[in-house]
């Protein structure tokens, strides 16, 4: 179940009421007439099945609680009650397929920002690849996949694309090319920095590696991995498995690709990064593919739930 706190301007109130009340798998409708003081208006709360919210909050959204009030929404970790039982039992579908895209949308949106914060994460992730491609050491390796913020705008170019949302995909690919372009440009620095103290040398990035050679060779299994694991990470994305997030992340070789192409284009070891390049794109194609039909077959999907559902009830 989702909480819904509605502030609606005074002659909202009677057509949002309504509304709330005409949908199903609602429960535990409040109204505090002119408890709100900015916006001043009313405050409304309810309780949602998380199946029947998208529509419900789309609704609300063209009665103008957007752009007039406001509309936040929460989970609810714990409801006992038996108007919730029913009110998730009636709703369509199920809860875990449903897909609240009001949410997702700004969820991606803020992880697709190209803050100081994401270029901090992934230029620390990627200097922490390079010392495991030098090492050959593969716990530093996944260390960095856990590291690196990638997936972030890679899931707001996805949804970007499904949405028809042209600013998010340009916030989304702006995140994803600077971040990856400044993040790899320290890592050059970083690397001559090692050289100079002596903890990196060519002899290191040049010897067999093979525990991470994986790294600058990309094969089909580079691509079935990175679209496995965009399938995955969408699909925890929309149904709040945010656990699952993590293991999407040491999946793929996103940022051990940046990292080996910065540490070997520093040693003059071309060929291998072109190699690690070729694996950081295939990957981020992977991905965004993956992830962008996962969204489209989980719309259509549920689109022809509702179908049904509103083909039973006439």
């Amino acid at each position: 179940m989702l909480h819904l706190r509605l502030i609606t301007p005074a002659d909202t109130t009677d057509e949002a009421v309504r509304l709330i009340e005409g949908t199903v798998g609602t429960a535990h409708l409040a109204v505090f007439a002119g408890a709100a003081r900015d916006p001043a208006g009313d405050v409304v709360q309810c309780d949602v099945a998380r199946e029947a919210a998208d529509e419900l909050i789309g609704g609300l959204r063209t009665l103008g609680l957007d752009e007039h009030g406001s509309i936040a929404v929460e989970g609810i970790e714990l409801s006992l009650s038996k108007r919730a039982d029913k009110a998730e039992k009636d709703a369509p579908g199920e809860g875990a397929d449903a897909v609240l895209w009001e949410h997702l949308t700004d969820a991606t949106h803020e992880e697709s920002t190209l803050s100081v914060t994401y270029i901090a994460f992934l230029t620390l992730g990627t200097m922490l690849a390079a010392c495991g491609v030098v090492l050959d050491n593969a716990i530093l390796i996944v260390g960095a996949m856990a590291v690196g913020p990638e997936f972030g705008p890679l899931a707001g170019f996805c949804t970007a694309l499904v949405q028809r949302a042209p600013r998010l995909a340009w916030r989304s690919f702006v995140a994803l090319v600077v971040g990856f372009a400044l993040a790899m440009l320290i890592t050059v620095g970083f690397s001559h920095f090692m050289s100079w103290v002596d903890l990196f040398d060519a002899a290191k990035v040049r010897a067999e590696r093979p525990n991470t050679s994986f790294i600058y060779n990309p094969d089909w299994f580079s691509f079935v991995v990175a679209v496995l694991a965009g399938a995955a990470g969408m699909l925890s994305l929309t149904s709040a498995k945010s656990g699952a997030l993590v293991g999407v992340a040491i999946s793929v070789t996103t940022v051990p690709a940046a990292a080996n192409a910065a540490v070997a284009f520093s040693f003059g070891e071309y060929a291998q990064a072109w190699g690690s390049t070729e694996q950081l794109l295939l990957n981020l194609l992977g991905i965004v593919l993956a992830g962008t039909l996962t969204l489209l077959i989980q719309k259509s999907l549920w689109a022809l739930q509702r179908h049904r559902t509103a083909t039973k009830a006439s």
